[in-house]
């Protein structure tokens, strides 16, 4: 559907969640029909994912298929979705651009954004009063910057500039905005903000090429996706590493996994509501 991205011949979508303490891997879904991407977690065990333009839900545990959540009067969706706190409402990111709030358990939307811009959200606040998003103006996907908006819409107040920025999120206490950018070293690096777009500061500084930071629920850790150096964007069907980091130790990541992904492996925060596990979506071939 839309622009919604499809499986080569051979290969293999697997939605797996990870526990940190030890290191186990659990599958949730393996399938070879609809590629899967960017899990949530809700606060009742169950992950929410797209695929096919479309929001679906399964089971943590994996004990039951992926189901699709029907919604309508929105378009197509891509991977970027972000659950409300409370559980009840999530933010949707569509393919003509637009920001749209949905029930998660099925139903009309409601659309939020109206700029002439193209929108596609990565973090609201501790709050639920404010998005966070990626705005990119004539489709000059260099000059994206970050900027944020009230869940009931009205004007976007710009916080950066210069770009291209990616994957802005609150961290729980909603103090800083974290986010991946260019603008420091040339490729993608771990940074943040203040949520007023006071105080950036640059956090990991390697040869690699480092994306979508995301906190558990406590803030005493993050998970980021880590490319290989010289990529270009956040493609698909790389050899990627998750990385965790502890409290403050952005120069001192764990590498968790190395697996066949990138572009739909871990967009958005996934981490359980108690923090000790997170889920990714992998896409081997053969």
């Amino acid at each position: 559907m839309g622009n919604a991205r499809s499986l080569a011949a051979g290969q293999v979508c697997r939605i797996y969640t990870y526990e940190v303490s030890t290191g186990a891997t659990t599958p949730a879904h393996t399938g070879s029909t609809v590629l899967f991407e960017a899990p949530n977690w809700t606060a009742d065990g169950d992950l929410i994912v797209n695929g096919d333009g479309l929001l679906w839900r399964l089971p943590a545990d994996g004990s039951d298929p992926p189901r699709q959540i029907p919604l309508s009067g929105v378009p197509g969706l891509n991977n970027d979705h972000v659950l409300a706190p409370g559980g009840e409402t999530i933010y949707v990111s569509a393919d003509d651009g637009h920001i749209y709030e949905a029930p998660l358990s099925g139903g009309a939307v409601r659309r939020v954004t109206h700029e002439d811009r193209l929108h596609f959200l990565h973090g609201i606040s501790p709050d639920g009063a404010t998005l966070v998003y990626v705005g990119i103006e004539q489709h000059r996907w260099e000059g994206a910057v970050l900027f944020t908006i009230g869940r009931d819409g009205g004007p976007s107040t710009r916080l950066t500039d210069g770009g291209p920025d990616d994957g802005p999120e609150y961290t729980p206490a909603g103090d800083w905005i974290y986010f991946n950018t260019e603008r420091f070293s040339g490729h993608a690096q771990i940074a943040r903000i203040r949520p007023d777009g006071r105080e950036p500061q640059q956090l990991t500084g390697d040869e690699r090429v480092n994306w979508f930071p995301h906190f558990a629920p406590d803030g005493g850790r993050a998970v980021y996706l880590s490319y290989p150096p010289g990529t270009l964007g956040h493609p698909a069907d790389r050899l990627v590493q998750l990385r965790l980091v502890d409290g403050d130790a952005w120069d001192a990541p764990r590498t968790l996994a190395e697996l066949p992904g990138g572009q739909g492996t871990i967009n958005v925060n996934s981490w359980s509501p108690d923090g000790s596990r997170f889920a990714y979506v992998d896409y081997p071939a053969g």
